[in-house]
């Protein structure tokens, strides 16, 4: 495969998968090869390298004779999600600890007091804006490339749930509380404190699904 063949691939398979991600495809919902391809403005070929590989992710069923069909994800999906997330980030903020500069101490700041604002303004976009921003730069301040690439995968499957529970008041001001535990360890470059927190920060939002009840997030509508 040529590198600009390679490159449009990766555009396709991404799109498609940000799609799925964003809830505009329903779960059992067929892929048409030809009416993504024509949406997209490219052949059936690329899109269906980028189907089968969302087989490989998990996204997508190929069933063969009759086409690919998302997946989509359900309750004990997300859970597990979210506890293999909540190890990877204790692991995170305990390099970060170690690693991380005082321009992105100063960075994590600014993104707690900008979040504070938002939330009591009540503007859940830009609250959920920041805490994606929030989580990017402890995976930049790690400085390992694959721990970032899982983490930032794991990030992006969780945007709509993250969405879902980041709309309540109550839920977007105990996150940015436990961010600003997270931002004091990292200060005290106390590694063991910081990977407490970040653990604790992300099961936390498992017992808050547990309170709203998973039927509003796996069923939540596209935002």
């Amino acid at each position: 495969m040529s590198e600009d063949n390679h490159s449009l691939g990766q555009r396709v398979f991404h799109r498609i998968r940000e799609d799925i991600l964003s809830g505009k495809y329903k779960k059992n919902e067929e892929l048409k090869e030809k009416t993504i391809g024509e949406e997209l403005g490219v052949s059936r070929t690329p899109v269906r390298e980028a189907l089968r590989q969302l087989e490989l992710e998990g996204l997508v069923t190929i069933i063969s004779n009759k086409g690919a069909y998302v997946v989509g994800f359900s309750v004990e999906d997300i859970q597990d999600i979210y506890e293999i997330r909540s190890v990877l980030e204790g692991l995170c903020a305990r390099r970060v600890a170690v690693r991380v500069t005082k321009e992105q101490l100063e960075e994590l700041e600014e993104n707690l007091f900008l979040t504070e604002f938002h939330v009591e303004k009540g503007h859940a976009e830009q609250v959920v804006e920041l805490d994606t921003r929030f989580h990017e730069i402890l995976y930049e301040a790690c400085q390992s490339k694959v721990l970032e690439h899982a983490l930032r995968d794991y990030h992006h499957y969780l945007e709509r749930v993250r969405k879902v529970t980041l709309a309540s008041k109550k839920r977007s001001t105990e996150s940015n509380n436990e961010h600003k535990q997270i931002l004091e360890a990292l200060k005290e470059r106390d590694a063991k404190k910081a990977e407490a927190y970040a653990n604790q920060h992300i099961l936390n939002t498992i017992k808050n699904i547990d309170t709203c009840g998973w039927d509003k997030i796996v069923n939540s509508p596209e935002k």
